[in-house]
């Protein structure tokens, strides 16, 4: 899994401590970098109305999704859409900001503009591929849910912090219409650590292979990591490694989006 990298993510939100370049600021000079512009994809799962209001509030300077925006954030934008695409094509991961799965079709929300993974994903639909998605951020994917909510063709599984922000994901919320039972949410009580997080990824892996995906998509957020400071949930290094391992094992086309 190659990793793929643009600097221009370094250059939205600068000054941010919330959601900064300091996340992926050692990438620079230690994997080559990849471009590609994204934008022609967007509308695969917004409206056009809706990349125009993010442009128009980059170029504008104002805040949006809790972050204030300039002209490089829509660069950074749509080169995170791009090389998250490119992740799905090449079963690469793409180390992009801004991040993606708050973002809903109308709305920017949690630091987030576009769904990067849910736009890969859709792209892989309309080529006539089922996609499972694992979100094993600390928080909610609430976005992605509520693209693929109604789908049968996307199955998107959580594992994250009950009773945190975006406080939702729920276990009650399983999809609706043609997308009944195409949700799985795994919500963790502040305070679990690796145990409980294998014990659902075992249960993420058992829903995929009933689901019988062509690929795995990974909305990989580490912010259950034990020593970040915004949520209680105490998973170890190893974990993630033990995580990877374990979706690899079971599944031969994955790819993964920061």
């Amino acid at each position: 899994m190659k990793i793929l990298f643009n600097s221009k993510s370094l250059h939205h939100n600068i000054d941010s401590e919330a959601e900064g370049q300091y996340r992926i600021k050692s990438f620079p000079g230690n994997v080559e970098e990849t471009d590609y512009n994204g934008e022609g994809f967007i509308t695969l799962v917004h409206s056009e109305s809706h990349n125009n209001r993010i442009k128009n509030a980059c170029m504008n300077n104002e805040i949006a999704a809790e972050v204030p925006l300039s002209a490089t954030s829509y660069d950074a934008a749509i080169s995170a859409v791009g090389l998250a695409v490119k992740a799905s094509e090449q079963n690469d991961f793409a180390v992009i900001r801004p991040p993606g799965h708050h973002a809903g079709r109308e709305r920017a929300a949690g630091f987030c503009l576009f769904n990067n993974i849910a736009i890969a994903s859709q792209k892989l639909v309309n080529e006539g591929k089922k996609v499972f998605i694992f979100d094993f951020d600390g928080h909610h994917g609430d976005g992605t849910q509520s693209i693929f909510y109604g789908s049968d063709q996307v199955f998107y599984s959580s594992v994250h912090q009950a009773y945190a922000y975006p406080y939702s994901g729920f276990e009650n919320e399983t999809g609706e219409g043609k997308g009944k039972t195409f949700t799985l949410n795994i919500p963790l009580i502040s305070g679990s650590g690796d145990k409980e997080f294998f014990e659902a990824l075992d249960k993420a892996i058992s829903a995929a292979r009933k689901f019988q995906p062509d690929v795995i998509g990974v909305s990989a957020g580490f912010d259950a990591y034990h020593k970040d400071r915004l949520l209680g949930l105490k998973f170890s290094a190893k974990a993630y490694y033990e995580c990877g391992f374990r979706l690899r094992r079971a599944f031969p086309h994955i790819f993964a989006v920061l």
